[in-house]
Formats: C-alpha cells, sequence, structure tokens
C-alpha cells in the first residue's frame, strides 16, 4: 500500500526560511527527505537548516528570488549537485499586503503578482524541467482560501486575484504533465499564525477570523505540515489536480 514515507528523495521548498514554508519544510525532513531550503538572498534560515538537520535530514540553502527565472535555474541546480535528484518541491514563497482597489498604484498590484503568481509558475518551470529528466516528481503550491472565497474585511484584491490563479495555474499543469510523470497539485490554507498573518492591518481582525472559522481558531503553520506530505507522497499518486482546502471548515458550505 503507497504509505507517507519519502526517504531518499530530494525536496525544494520555496519561501522554506519561515513561516509555513519553514513548517512544511520540517514536516517532510520529519518523512525522510533531504531539503533545500529555497529563499531570498540574505535571508536568515539558520533557524530552518537546524531544526531540518536535527531531524536527520541533508539540508542546504538555495538563495534565489522567485522573480528570476535564472536565480531559479542555479537553485534547482545547486539542489541537484549538493543532494541529488530533485523529485519533490513545495512553492510557499509569497507576500500580502492591502489597499482599496480604488486607490492601489499598478506597482503594488504588479508585484504581488510577480511574487505570488507569476512567482509560482517561475518556480514550477524550473523545478519540473529537473522532474522530467529524472521521470517522476510531485509539486505542491501553496495557495489560500482567498483564492476560492473573497476576506471580509480586507482589501487585497490583488492578493486574492493571484492566489486563485496559483489554484488554475496548479490544475493546469497538473494537465499538461499528468502522463509525464509529474503530480502538480495546491493546498489552500486558512487564517494560519504566520508572520505574513500578523502584519499590522491583520492584527485587529485576527480575533475575528478565528471566531468565524468553524473550529474557532486559526491554524498553526505546522497543521500545513501532514497535507502537503500527504500530497507529495506515494499515498496520493492518484492525487493530481486537486486543490485541498486547510481551513478549519472556513469555505464548507
Amino acid at each position: 500500500m503507497p504509505g507517507f514515507d519519502l526517504s531518499g528523495r530530494v525536496a525544494l521548498i520555496t519561501g522554506g526560511a519561515s513561516g509555513i514554508g519553514r513548517a512544511i519544510a520540517f514536516a517532510v525532513a520529519e518523512h525522510g527527505a533531504d531539503v533545500a531550503v529555497l529563499d531570498l538572498p540574505g535571508a536568515d534560515a539558520t533557524a530552518t537548516l537546524e531544526g531540518l538537520t536535527a531531524r536527520g535530514s541533508r539540508a542546504v540553502f538555495t538563495p534565489a528570488s522567485v522573480e528570476s527565472a535564472e536565480q531559479l535555474r542555479d537553485a534547482v541546480a545547486q539542489t541537484e549537485s549538493e543532494l541529488g535528484p530533485l523529485t519533490l518541491a513545495v512553492n510557499a514563497a509569497g507576500i500580502a499586503n492591502a489597499c482599496p482597489a480604488e486607490d492601489m498604484p499598478v506597482e503594488q498590484w504588479q508585484r504581488v503578482y510577480s511574487i505570488d503568481a507569476t512567482g509560482v509558475f517561475l518556480s514550477c518551470q524550473a523545478e519540473a524541467n529537473a522532474m522530467l529528466r529524472n521521470g517522476t516528481g510531485s509539486i505542491v503550491n501553496i495557495s489560500s482560501m482567498s483564492g476560492t472565497i473573497v476576506n471580509r474585511g480586507l482589501f487585497q484584491c490583488h492578493y486574492n486575484s493571484a492566489k486563485a490563479a496559483v489554484t488554475h495555474l496548479s490544475k493546469s499543469l497538473a494537465m499538461e504533465w499528468a502522463t509525464r510523470g509529474i503530480r502538480v497539485n495546491s493546498l489552500s490554507p486558512g487564517y494560519t499564525a504566520t508572520p505574513m498573518n500578523t502584519r499590522p492591518e491583520m492584527v485587529d481582525s485576527m480575533a475575528v477570523f478565528a471566531s468565524e472559522t468553524p473550529m474557532q481558531r486559526i491554524a498553526d503553520p505546522a497543521e500545513m505540515g501532514g497535507p502537503a506530505v500527504f500530497l507529495l507522497s506515494d499515498a496520493a499518486s492518484f492525487v493530481t489536480g486537486i486543490d485541498l482546502l486547510v481551513d478549519g471548515g472556513f469555505c464548507a458550505q
């Protein structure tokens, strides 16, 4: 029976130095994979790398911007040079901010799309080119329940629509690569206690969001680890093109 063991596999986690990316990196390591942590040059990945090695994983830091196709290709090459053939990837790099739509500067819109949507595509492209050579692969893109519902009281039409794009991009890539050995799925967290969700414009809203979540709380980042491991692992060998909502029931109808 297919299981959750990732032993002997190599995973690349974008946005892996903090937040949901770090939590998923730890979960992947706990299930046996070696892990490359991709984050911005200058990011402090020390705590992540220490946590990975403590979990028995070989771990490397691959500095890159997800806005740069060249840097992503170099990061994949470094990963394979230091750890071995890449067959797993989680794309968690992203940003968020807020502004009323009628006042939003086009530069603010474009930056969120550049990182949260185009950055996911470029990451998938770089990862898939390695996986196609290696004959197998599984990619999990971190979307958001904000790509399914509109968060009341948050003025973030750029973020919401970019995350909707990630969800549909994942389905599109899943269909392109389904017969070529690569599965692609998205994972959509609900409100989660990450640094991004403690930014100033979110602080006053989080208690309200917790009360509106059927489970009456927000998620710990570690709670995204199990769903991500499932989608990456052979336990999900017949799963591709889905969006897995992990939201405490928020989107239930």
